[in-house]
């Protein structure tokens, strides 16, 4: 049987905040305001948040019996493609996030399952990249567009609808096995 403890958290990592000064009498708050940069592979296929870009945090720490909850705002930016016509996308983004996070000998241990509850680490150390991720990656949409209207792109030449004139449109391509029929439709006319 081997031991599968978690890896002793950094307290300098970006998203690891420090709880012990936070009391650990219920209705103790404390709150951190930070700005981080973000790690990698925060997205989805077509839209995310660019490696590095800021994520400002907005949060506040709440002593509670079984440990401390977190809640609070992440805003960053993010960049992507529309799904439609492939054109960059550039917004901002703004999602809450509220987490609990047990005190490592609080009675949630033998109540809940592991994954239910975040767990503090030794030092009242929160590791608050798992709830973000979920937060931010949950918001972001699967097919983004960079407007509600956008028409995308020609099926046939590949060229954007927005720039083409209203009568585009292409010679739809004659079935060879239907050639000879078409040339006598064209001299009856």
């Amino acid at each position: 049987m081997h031991d599968e403890s978690p890896l002793p958290l950094d307290p300098r990592a970006p998203l690891v905040i420090d709880a012990s000064p936070l009391p650990r009498a219920a209705g103790a708050i404390r709150h951190v305001s930070r700005t981080v940069a973000a790690p990698p592979d925060l997205g989805v296929g077509l839209i995310g948040v660019p490696e590095g870009a800021e994520l400002r945090l907005e949060l506040r720490l709440e002593s509670v019996t079984e440990g401390v909850l977190v809640s609070g705002t992440v805003s960053t930016p993010v960049a992507g493609e529309c799904a439609r016509c492939l054109r960059p996308i550039a917004d901002e983004l703004t999602v809450s996030i509220q987490e609990l996070y047990a005190y490592p000998d609080s009675t949630t241990e033998a109540t809940t399952e592991e994954d239910e509850v975040g767990r503090m680490q030794p030092g009242d150390l929160i590791d608050l990249e798992p709830a973000v991720r979920d937060a931010v990656v949950l918001a972001l949409p699967s097919n983004p567009r960079c407007r509600e209207d956008c028409p995308g792109l020609c099926p046939v030449c590949g060229a954007h609808w927005d720039d083409l004139p209203a009568d585009h449109r292409h010679e739809e391509p004659i079935d060879p096995r239907w050639a000879a029929l078409k040339k006598l439709t064209l001299t009856e006319e």
